[in-house]
């Protein structure tokens, strides 16, 4: 690995690790995957700004993330003289972007994430207008619409929750471990940045660390950082092994200094 990403590694690594170590030691995370507390505002959200889920960073950057990240990718690329302006390094952002498609969108149906929640004991839950939970089949959320008594009265059999029909919910898959998806691609994102060697991804780089600092601090249990953090570390590995696969040592050196000009 090269003084770059070693470098983002290590800073990234010791952000989440001391995030994470914090949010237990002062018993700051929330448990996304509990569905009687999943809905409700972060228990710090009036005393700390970043545990608000409506905070700048997370609506406007976090939720966006790939998308910033290739955005920059793209500007530095095509603004790179052509010596850098190199197909293998649009190979890696085309791998890591079906890594991102797969985990968090689709990966022959639902995607992997969802996939680990309902192998790992989740289920699909709908909250009604009393407020208690209703289970429904996994499909109802793999499917992603709202359902209600009117368009779903199969769902909704008591009178209870047949009473009012004008209501509608959107399922979502709870209970099971809910690998966190932010840590995941910004673990992805800040190493795949680093790996470009340019000055530009700089800032982005700081804006994806100080989200996983706030991720790691206010949300998720700690094990569920830790898989997010190892699955984005295994996505930032594959676009390394599939594209410098076959080629010299040699090689790959004199392409890292040409990237690096």
């Amino acid at each position: 690995m090269s003084d770059p990403r070693r470098a983002a590694f290590l800073i990234l690594t010791s952000v989440i690790v001391f995030g994470t170590a914090y949010s237990v030691l002062y018993d700051t995370y929330l448990d996304t995957s509990d569905p009687s507390i999943s809905h409700l505002p972060h228990p710090l959200s009036n005393s700390h700004y970043f545990a608000r889920k409506s905070n700048f960073l997370n609506v406007y950057f976090i939720k966006k993330a790939w998308g910033w990240t290739s955005a920059l990718f793209f500007l530095l690329w095509t603004t790179s003289p052509p010596e850098n302006r190199t197909a293998r390094r649009a190979l890696k952002w085309a791998i890591a972007t079906c890594v991102w498609i797969m985990f968090t969108m689709w990966f022959f149906g639902p995607s992997l994430l969802d996939r680990i929640i309902v192998a790992s004991g989740g289920a699909c839950v709908v909250r009604l207008p009393s407020g208690e939970l209703a289970t429904l089949p996994t499909d109802a959320c793999f499917a992603g619409s709202t359902v209600g008594p009117a368009s779903h009265p199969h769902f909704f059999s008591s009178a209870g929750e047949l009473s009012t029909s004008n209501w509608t919910a959107l399922p979502r898959l709870r209970k099971g471990h809910d690998v966190s998806g932010h840590v995941f691609l910004l673990t992805m994102s800040t190493l795949f940045l680093a790996d470009q060697l340019l000055i530009g991804n700089l800032s982005l780089i700081g804006v994806w660390i100080l989200a996983s600092y706030t991720t790691s601090v206010y949300f998720h249990s700690p094990w569920e950082k830790v898989t997010g953090y190892l699955l984005g570390l295994a996505g930032f590995t594959l676009t390394q092994l599939l594209v410098t696969r076959g080629r010299s040592s040699a090689q790959v050196s004199i392409e890292m200094q040409h990237s690096s000009k």
